[in-house]
């Protein structure tokens, strides 16, 4: 609880610190903090004041609206009580609001003031603090029928938040429902049902302060998503690896009705442990390799998730397999399945199909992949922040403002000039004022402002674009910084700064991560399956499935929002994060799949029976908790950001497709080809008859031979067993 209180503290909303210095904009940055006092967590907020009536300001009005302003810069805001925080955990944002003097539009219409709060945007203590201030200014300013609104970062991210405040609760219900229904529907048991929710709940916010602790200790800043997506990561594998334990916990009290549950329970443990482990660790290493990216929102997403997962490993082997031990069969109550034995199912037969015909199967999973991951042929890059969009009044205030001015004009585009050692030369300023005015996609440009010390100025520029479409950031990174670089005065240095040089700067550090992080996740995963598999064939049929997988869930994407719904693109961090998600989380389900093939494999019979049997007892594992990792990736798709959006949906498509079409299909009907060629070099080796005292899973078919290893049938003595259900199914 108290890391949860803390974790705005450790959240950095600008993105334009996550750049490493070596870039333009963050050399701006710099500047803009060192020589004009304009602080990293700046939030500049557009207020608009106009008439009632909508009739053109009189000289009065707008004295009186610069009055007003001046009195609202003099007056400190208090942060009003928060419920979300305790108060001595809650960072007290009360300030004095800088307002910067008017700006008044063509004919009159309305006069435009910028409001400055510092603090994290994300924070609702800030949020709060600016509700205090649009309250307090549309109070005064409507006593003399003027009206306000007021647009732009903090005022965009606060509107899109309340407009989907109701949507968001409705998601987060939906999605713990459906996490119920599904285990309700699978065990026909409460406790089976609501206690891997709560334990889950309790790892998590273990994790969470895990990593807000590691933040503050080591003083690095997380994204604001970051809390988010660890909450959704978290919920997802910890219900997953649960569950993996709860299945075959099922599977042994069942066919071992009269051994003690605590043996069970560490047995099992013992087994599936092996394969959580090597999940868990795939997901570690791929997050892991973040760390060397340059872009500094990817370097802190990696260990922060590496960090959170780590301590849900931890609690499914030791937190999780005690209360199965605690509960024993009353942890399936008050179902009787463990009573009676399982049907075929579903599973059952679907494993003899894919057995029987594996040729089928393969083919039909490459094509469906192959035909979503042509999705990919014309993708774009988005570099949007995706808010401020919707009917909501900051957007309103927006399209009011660019119908009368530059789009630009609530963000504009900073150049910053500086020299060592001297004053500048201010003609020579002005000279590149001028060029920058001539330049093509530049609507206007305010006088330069220098610092005290005359070594440093500041030019504004407002772009007819967007400065958060492509055309802004084209336009910053061609024209406005190749006239920069004509016409900068002789011994002086000069940086663009603001949103879409930030952007155009993130996408070429973007593009460089991908060039290099790709390669390296793509080998520690490999690794880690090879040295879990024993076998150089079986990880590449994996990472070959999971990249089609990958390429898939892109493709669809794209599709979806990129064609079907008009969007510039999919968001600049989709291809990166959707890789280590689906890669590293859609291999769980392989190497659960894998290792039980392996296992099965290991005793007697062809090894096509030996998958349908695998099939059979994984596949509800890897529904069920596909299911629910997609269910919890799916409810970021209603989050305000455009962004988070696009990463919830193709997240959740892409653990469908590993689970449904690479697990259950793909990867099975490519063992029944390969048979145990498939684990070359070292091959299972295959018992000639299972021993009677063994334990080790037990015959599940009612009958004779009931409470028998799998495998013992009853026959002649000293001859072969009969037959079992799939040793039919091929000859390899």
């Amino acid at each position: 609880m108290v890391g949860q209180a803390l974790m705005y503290r450790v959240t950095e909303s600008q993105l334009g610190d996550f750049l490493p210095d070596k870039y333009d904009s963050a050399a701006a940055l710099h500047i803009a903090e060192d020589k004009f006092g304009i602080k990293p967590d700046a939030n500049s907020v557009i207020m608009l004041v106009k008439r009632d009536d909508g009739k053109p300001l009189g000289a009065a009005d707008q004295r009186h609206a610069e009055a007003v302003a001046a009195a609202l810069g003099r007056q400190r805001v208090a942060m009003p009580e928060s419920e979300d925080a305790p108060p001595f955990l809650a960072k007290d944002y009360s300030q004095t609001p800088k307002i910067a003097p008017g700006t008044v539009a063509p004919h009159r219409t309305f006069v435009l003031f910028s409001v400055g709060l510092s603090g994290n945007s994300t924070d609702p203590g800030l949020q709060n603090v600016f509700k205090e201030f649009r309250k307090s200014a549309s109070g005064r300013y409507a006593q003399d029928g003027l009206r306000t609104g007021f647009t732009g970062g903090l005022a965009d991210t606060v509107d899109s938040q309340d407009a989907e405040k109701t949507t968001s609760t409705v998601a987060g219900v939906l999605t713990v429902a459906l996490i119920v229904l599904l285990n309700v529907l699978v065990f026909r048991s409460v406790f089976a049902a609501l206690l891997p929710l709560l334990a889950v709940a309790i790892v998590g916010g273990a994790a969470s302060g895990a990593v807000v602790g590691a933040a503050l200790l080591s003083g690095i800043r997380l994204d604001p998503s970051t809390p988010q997506l660890i909450s959704v990561v978290l919920l997802g594998i910890g219900i997953d690896y649960f569950l993996f334990l709860l299945f075959r916990f099922r599977e042994r009290l069942r066919a071992q009705p009269d051994r003690a549950p605590r043996e069970i329970a560490g047995e099992v443990t013992g087994r599936v442990g092996s394969a959580i482990t090597s999940a868990a660790l795939t997901i570690v290493a791929a997050f892991a390799t973040l760390g060397i990216a340059s872009f500094g929102q990817f370097r802190v997403l990696g260990p922060a998730i590496a960090i959170s997962v780590l301590v849900m490993l931890l609690a499914s082997l030791t937190f999780m397999p005690a209360l199965l031990a605690v509960t024993g069969r009353k942890m399936f109550w008050p179902s009787r399945a463990l009573k009676r034995a399982p049907r075929e199912g579903t599973a059952g037969r679907f494993g003899a199909a894919v057995a029987r015909r594996p040729l089928a199967v393969a083919a039909g999973a490459v094509v469906l992949l192959g035909a979503l991951a042509a999705g990919t042929i014309g993708m774009k890059m988005d570099y949007g922040t995706g808010s401020g969009g919707g009917d909501t009044p900051a957007a309103a205030t927006a399209a009011e403002i660019s119908r009368a001015l530059p789009a630009g004009v609530s963000d504009p585009t900073d150049v910053y000039v500086t020299r060592d050692g001297g004053a500048l030369d201010r003609r020579g300023v002005d000279a590149l004022a001028t060029a920058l005015g001539r330049t093509d996609g530049v609507g206007q440009v305010s006088p330069a402002v220098y610092d005290k010390a005359g070594d440093a100025a500041r030019i504004s520029l407002y772009l007819t674009a967007d400065p958060q479409s492509q055309k802004a950031r084209d336009l910053v990174s061609g024209p406005v910084r190749a006239a920069v670089a004509a016409h900068t005065p002789a011994g002086a240095e000069a940086h663009v700064g603001g949103t879409a040089a930030i952007f155009a700067d993130i996408s070429t550090a973007v593009s460089e991560d991908l060039e290099l992080v790709f390669p390296v996740a793509a080998a520690l995963i490999a690794l880690i399956l090879l040295v879990l598999l024993r076998s150089v064939l079986a990880p590449a049929v994996l990472m070959i499935s999971v990249g089609l997988g990958f390429a898939a869930t892109l493709g669809a994407s794209t599709l979806v929002f990129q064609h079907l719904r008009g969007e510039p693109g999919v968001a600049f961090t989709l291809p990166l994060v959707l890789f280590l998600f689906v890669v590293a989380l859609g291999t769980d389900y392989n190497i659960l799949i894998s290792d039980r093939v392996r296992e099965e494999m290991e005793r007697p019979g062809p090894a096509r029976a030996a998958v349908a049997r695998a099939v059979r007892h994984t596949a509800p594992a890897v529904a069920t908790a596909g299911l629910v990792l997609a269910g919890s990736f799916g409810s970021l798709a209603v989050n305000p950001d455009a962004g988070t959006q696009q990463i919830g949906f193709a997240t959740a498509l892409g653990i469908l497709l590993s689970a449904f079409v690479l697990s259950i299909a793909l990867v099975p009907a490519l063992a029944a080809l390969l048979g145990r060629s498939l684990w070359w070099p070292v091959r299972p080796r295959r018992a000639a008859r299972p021993r009677p005292s063994s334990p080790y899973e037990p015959d599940e078919r009612p009958g004779p031979g009931a409470g028998q290893p799998f495998g013992h049938r009853p026959g002649v003595p000293g001859q072969d067993p009969a037959p079992g259900p799939y040793d039919h199914i091929g000859t390899n």
